[in-house]
């Protein structure tokens, strides 16, 4: 794919949505973390029913911290893997109050060697909650990035570096969010749905589908 396609894709999913986020409920940076490192193998839907609840009594590591593990489980126990997750979410807690003053730090390599967080966590966390122009690639990204033939690559990773590489400066902060939404709800696992897509024209994909 040239870039000059590229460039029009991107246009045209801003045009669209020229304001995009995610759509886990969060209102600080801490609760963004957190919801993330939830979001594991789960829906943002599942995450936000667990979260409601449990950020109204615990949006800082410190009231969070204090639920303890048993605590936090009976909060997020319809969220699968829950027992490692709220195993890891108490560790990033007192990590968070220890080294960080109870603050989410605006640094790659600290939010990295939090328990649970990864590099698309990491990634999610700059993008969403500080403004940074990375790009956290899940399943959504990877299939739309390869099927459409706009970034393509056989891990995330690759898919990662492609993407930084050909994504003009202008998109980089919001690509994540309509790559995902893109994804999530047109360009869909099984089939997806090119006769309702606003980008099937530019699209490299050769079966398309009439949806």
């Amino acid at each position: 794919m040239n870039k000059e396609k590229r460039r029009e894709i991107l246009t045209r999913l801003r045009d669209n949505n020229p304001h995009p986020t995610t759509e886990l409920n969060f209102s600080n940076p801490f609760e963004l973390l957190i919801a993330v490192l939830l979001s594991a193998q789960a829906t943002d839907v599942g995450v936000n029913k667990a979260t409601g609840p449990l950020f109204k009594i615990a949006n800082n590591p410190h009231d969070m911290y204090a639920l303890g593990v048993d605590g936090l489980k009976s909060y997020i126990k319809t969220i699968g893997l829950f027992n490692t997750k709220a195993e890891n979410a108490i560790k990033t807690c007192k990590i968070l109050i220890d080294k960080y003053n109870g603050e989410v730090p605006e640094d790659r390599a600290a939010l990295e060697a939090l328990p649970g967080v990864g590099r698309k966590t990491a990634n999610v966390v700059l993008n969403t909650a500080f403004g940074w122009p990375t790009i956290a690639v899940d399943t959504h990204i990877f299939r739309v990035s390869n099927r459409t033939k706009f970034a393509m690559g056989k891990n995330v990773d690759q898919v990662e570096q492609k993407l930084l590489k050909v994504v003009p400066a202008e998109f980089k902060v919001d690509v994540h969010h309509w790559l995902i939404l893109h994804g999530r709800y047109t360009c869909v696992a099984r089939k997806p749905r090119c006769g309702s897509c606003i980008i099937e024209d530019l699209c490299e994909f050769k079966d398309k589908t009439e949806i």
